[in-house]
This record gives structure tokens, C-alpha cells and sequence, in this order.
């Protein structure tokens, strides 16, 4: 029979529960009930629950985090020397750790979460759920070798412990921070292996879809990154197959895919399937925009944001552990910053589509969109990986103003920010061709020499086309022809390998400009009828601006009078809409952003609020 004392703050336990599930909570009444039981000097194990109890309440549902963080540190303290008493113990150090963490004092939290991995060797969930968040802590920290060798670590842990699905998870987030290291090298034979396990895989097929969709995310991440649109169709259609079928109604929730229950070796999870929907709509519309194809491209963006209203809107946070270490309660926030990197990532694209097709006002729209969202961040690396990219897309949107001072300015704000070197080696080649056309020879010859082809990462197919079309048109503005035809069919040649269209017409275009330039009009026309095909069928305007003055020109020189009439009521046609949309952008109050060059974006008026600008 219990004692006294113990019926004492047993009653103090019951009664903190009951103010807590009250509907609405009285969470005042549950502090102090919980408060009043160290009253009663109840044992270590009570002692060190409730403080848990209590920081994990105070972190919930009031702002006093101090507080909050000395109930968390006395828990850890006194169930550290308590044997089996793993949940307590292990929810302590996981909760301060990722509490330091949002007080931007990681260097508090690693040395509490290498201590819990030690303790915890004998618990398969503990110890896994503590390294995938130390191994998240590091990546954030951009520390990523010590962050894989602790994933290399789980996989090794969970392969003896026969957990199998939690082995292909640390292995597959391996792969994933050996991607963004750009570590591309080492990257293929742990994909490879993680292919052969998961078309292998014997256990729950819910599983095994559940890990393919991983696995190709990023298998397509990997092709995307190089710029190789056409090598990765076949495994896109895949994820977009795999996604489907997660998606389908008769597809269990997360917590049966991952085990049943929380707290087994398995209980975990990459992401939800609803982020992995929106994810995957993400890397089509990344496909869409790198093939060139941007009405589609504009097209998938407005269902996955779509979608991220819906998934933004939900109520339910679920139950598992995601991957990264975060109990269900905590992913809320990972959750939001989620959602906030991928809606930025789909207005980046959709203002990037909208410049390519002309129409310079919707995508100012858009930029602006982008501008609000960097206003209010989910966190400080949010705000550090997508500012450089912003001031990178406001350098596009000036190029095709021709401000050309700003888009200088901008890019040279996107190269000094940012630390991602394809970013980086974008922004060059950009601020090059504004060299070029300012006629700035020294400046263009300088950073040149950072961007040429071979001093371009072997992976970077994409960029790598882009530096010989840079060199083909610096050449044709220097009247060495020979010297730019041969570039120019190099970047053909990797174009048409990866159905980079867009580099295509591009180099089709200004071939057909060199051409007629030595008066060879029958290659001329073989150049400039397949890029105003190719041109329309994105659409990307200022090619077809360009290859139709081409077509005037040469129509005139064969004397064909009607056909020369036509391409030139085109080229009126689309030098008027230009101009027009030209005029709209400059009158809205965000064309000021290209002025933005420090700092957090500047307030200006909502972008929906425009009247002038559509949304279509």
C-alpha cells in the first residue's frame, strides 16, 4: 500500500494530468501541480520525470524557455545515473538538445547528445533517433564529413541490431548530405548500394515503397544537379509512379509504415507523405523549368503550392520520429521551416519561367512573393541559403530590363553571399554576359577565366553547356566567327545530349546570326527555323524576338517580299508585347527591389495587391 507521501504526489501527478487534458487545457493549474510535488521529495525517478514533465509544458505552451531549460537540464542530470529508465532519460537530452539548437547554441548540444549515444547503445530506437539528431545538428552547422561518418555510424549500428529499414534511412541520408556536399564521387556507390537494398527488400512492401521514393528523389536530386534533364526521365516517371501509389487512400498512415508503434527500432520516418507529394512536385517542376518546358513547369507549381497550403493547414502533426531526431511535438516547427523552403524554392522557379517566357511583370510578381517570405524566415539558415538566390533572380529580372548597373550590382550580392558554388558559378556566367554587353573586355576576360568549361566541376553538365554558349557569344561580339561556331557546337552538342532546350535555341539563334553575318543564308535559315520552333514550344520571347529578325532579314535578301512582311509583323508583335510588359514592370512599386542589395528585403506593398499585374 503506498504511503502517505506517495498517495501525496501520486494525487499531485493525477491531478496535473487532468488540468492538462482539460478542454481548454488549464496548464496554470498543471505547473503548479507538477511544481508542488518536489514539496514532497519524492524519489529520483519521480523527481527527474517531473522536471521532464514540466520543461516539456513550459516549452509547449508558455514563453518562460529559461525555466523550461533548468527542469530540462535537472532531468538529465538525475536520470543519467538511473538505470532503465531509458524514455526519461533519453527525451531529456534529445528536448535540451534540440532546445539549445533553437537557441542557436549548438555547441551545447553536441557534447549532451554524444553523452545520451554513449549511455544508449543498448536501446535500437534511442540510440538511432540521437544520432540522426546529432547528425542534423552538424549538417545544419554545415559541418558534413562529421555528419556522414555519424550516419555511416548508424548504418553500421542498425545493419547488427537487424534493423533493417533504419539502415537504408541513415544510408539514404547519407546519400542526401553527400549531395549537398557536392561530394558527387562518393555519392554513387552508397546510391547504388541503397538501390540494390531497396529492389531487394523482403519486409513490408509499405516500407519498401516508402524507401524507393527516398531513394529516387535522390536518384532524380543527383541528375538534376548536373543538369542531365534527358538521363533522368525514366527514374522521375518512377518517383512519380511510387508517389502516387503512397498517396492512394488505402495506404496506411506514416506510424504503420514505420513499425506500428513509437519507440521501436523503426519508428521513423524521412518525411511525411504529404511533404513528399509536395516534394516530388517540386523536382518536376525543377525538371520542367531545366527542359525548357515552362508552361508546364508553371503548371505543377500551382498545385504543389496548393498543396502546401493544405499541408500548412492541417492539424496533424502525427506521432512518429522523423529522421532528423525530432519527436512528433517538435517536427511542428522542422515542419514549417519545410514548408517554407519548399514554397520558396517553387516561387524561385515560377519567377525564373515567368522571365524566360517575357513576361517580366509576373515575374516581378513573383520575386516580390519570394521578397515577402525572406522577410519572415523560420530561421536564420532559411534566410542564409535562399537570399543569395533572390538577389541572383533580381540580377535576371534587371538583365532583362536592361538595368545593367542594378543586375551587375545584384549579381555581384548573390557571388559575395552566397556559399553554394553552382549558385555562384550561375551568377558569373550572368554578370559575364553583362560584361559582354557593356562592352567591358577586361572585366569579362578576368572572370572568364573563373567560368570556362574546364575549370567547371566534371558533374556540372548544365553549366558546363552554359560556359561554351558564354565563350560562342563573346566570340561572335568579337567578330571571331570560326572560333564561335566551334563553341557553339559544343554547347549543341551537350545540349541536345540532355534536351537542354532552352541552350539549344538559344545557340541555334545566335549560330543563325553568325551565319547570316558571312552571308551564308542557306545555314543561316537551317539554324533559325528549328529555334523559333523550339523557341515557341517553351516559349521563351526574346529568342523568338531574335529569330525573327533574322527571318526578316534573310526572307528580304531571297526577295521574298510575303514572307518578309510576316516575320516582321511577328517581330512587331513580339518587340510590342515586350515592350508593354517592359512598361507595366517599371511602374509597379516592386521594381525597387533592384535596388536591394544588403540587408533584410525591404517592406513594400503586397505583389497579390497589384491590380495591374494578372495572376493567370
Amino acid at each position: 500500500m503506498a504511503s502517505t507521501q506517495d498517495a501525496w504526489y501520486i494525487s499531485l501527478l493525477g491531478l496535473a494530468e487532468h488540468f492538462r487534458t482539460s478542454n481548454p487545457p488549464d496548464i496554470k493549474s498543471c505547473i503548479q501541480c507538477l511544481q508542488a510535488v518536489f514539496n514532497f521529495k519524492p524519489p529520483q525517478r519521480v523527481e527527474a520525470r517531473t522536471h521532464l514533465q514540466l520543461g516539456n509544458i513550459l516549452l509547449t505552451h508558455t514563453k518562460n524557455i529559461d525555466l523550461a531549460r533548468t527542469h530540462l537540464e535537472q532531468s538529465w542530470c538525475l536520470s543519467q545515473s538511473i538505470n532503465g529508465f531509458d524514455d526519461v532519460k533519453f527525451e531529456a537530452a534529445s528536448v535540451l538538445a534540440d532546445l539549445f539548437e533553437q537557441q542557436g547554441q549548438p555547441t551545447h548540444s553536441k557534447p549532451i547528445l554524444r553523452k545520451a549515444i554513449e549511455l544508449s547503445q543498448h536501446s535500437v530506437y534511442w540510440h538511432c533517433r540521437l544520432i540522426f539528431q546529432l547528425a542534423q545538428i552538424h549538417a545544419t552547422e554545415k559541418e558534413y564529413e562529421v555528419a556522414s561518418s555519424l550516419l555511416g555510424v548508424g548504418v553500421d549500428y542498425a545493419q547488427i541490431s537487424n534493423a533493417a529499414y533504419t539502415r537504408v534511412l541513415f544510408l539514404l541520408s547519407r546519400v542526401m548530405l553527400l549531395l549537398i556536399d557536392k561530394k558527387i564521387q562518393e555519392v554513387l556507390p552508397l546510391l547504388n548500394q541503397a538501390g540494390h537494398l531497396v529492389e531487394s527488400w523482403v519486409g513490408s512492401p509499405h516500407q519498401k515503397e516508402y524507401l524507393k521514393v527516398f531513394f529516387l528523389v535522390l536518384q532524380v536530386c543527383h541528375y538534376l544537379m548536373a543538369g542531365q534533364v534527358k538521363s533522368v526521365k525514366p527514374c522521375l516517371k518512377q518517383l512519380q509512379q511510387s508517389i502516387q501509389t503512397i498517396m492512394a487512400p488505402t495506404w496506411p498512415d506514416d506510424d504503420t509504415v514505420c513499425g506500428g508503434s513509437v519507440g521501436g527500432g523503426e519508428s521513423f520516418i524521412w518525411l511525411s507523405r504529404q511533404q513528399l507529394y509536395v516534394l516530388v512536385y517540386l523536382v518536376t517542376v525543377m525538371h520542367s523549368a531545366q527542359a525548357g518546358y515552362m508552361d508546364k513547369a508553371h503548371k505543377y507549381t500551382e498545385k504543389a503550392l496548393a498543396q502546401i497550403d493544405k499541408l500548412t493547414s492541417s492539424e496533424d502533426g502525427g506521432t512518429v520520429v522523423c529522421a532528423s531526431g525530432l519527436s512528433a511535438g517538435r517536427a511542428g516547427r522542422g515542419g514549417a521551416a519545410l514548408a517554407w523552403r519548399l514554397r520558396m524554392a517553387l516561387v524561385e522557379h515560377a519567377a525564373l519561367c515567368r522571365l524566360v517566357a517575357g513576361g517580366k511583370a509576373h515575374a516581378l510578381h513573383e520575386i516580390a512573393k519570394a521578397a515577402h517570405l525572406l522577410r519572415h524566415p523560420p530561421d536564420a539558415q532559411c534566410a542564409a541559403a535562399h537570399t543569395p538566390q533572390l538577389h541572383c533572380l533580381l540580377g535576371l529580372y534587371a538583365m532583362s530590363m536592361n538595368c545593367m548597373e542594378a543586375a551587375e550590382a545584384q549579381f555581384h550580392t548573390a557571388i559575395h553571399m552566397s556559399q553554394e558554388r553552382d549558385l555562384w558559378m550561375f551568377a558569373k556566367l550572368n554578370l559575364a554576359i553583362v560584361y559582354l554587353r557593356g562592352r567591358r573586355d577586361n572585366d569579362l576576360a578576368q572572370i572568364m577565366e573563373q567560368v570556362r568549361p574546364e575549370a567547371l566541376p566534371a558533374y556540372a553538365h548544365g553549366l558546363r553547356a552554359a560556359s561554351y554558349y558564354v565563350l560562342g557569344l563573346q566570340a561572335f561580339f568579337q567578330a571571331r566567327y570560326n572560333e564561335a561556331k566551334r563553341y557553339l557546337r559544343e554547347t549543341l552538342k551537350m545540349a541536345n545530349a540532355e534536351d537542354l532546350n532552352r541552350l539549344t535555341s538559344c545557340s541555334l539563334v545566335l549560330l543563325g546570326h553568325i551565319f547570316l553575318s558571312i552571308n551564308n543564308s542557306r545555314e543561316s535559315m537551317n539554324m533559325v527555323t528549328p529555334a523559333m520552333q523550339l523557341a515557341s514550344k517553351i516559349p521563351d520571347v526574346h529568342v523568338q524576338l531574335w529569330a525573327s529578325a533574322i527571318l526578316k532579314d534573310l526572307y528580304r535578301l531571297a526577295g521574298d517580299t510575303e514572307r518578309e512582311n510576316e516575320a516582321y509583323q511577328m517581330h512587331c508583335n513580339f518587340s510590342q508585347a515586350l515592350l508593354k510588359d517592359h512598361f507595366q514592370a517599371t511602374q509597379l512599386p516592386q521594381h525597387a527591389l533592384v535596388h536591394w542589395t544588403s540587408g533584410a528585403p525591404p517592406a513594400l506593398p503586397p505583389a497579390g495587391n497589384t491590380p495591374s499585374v494578372s495572376h493567370t
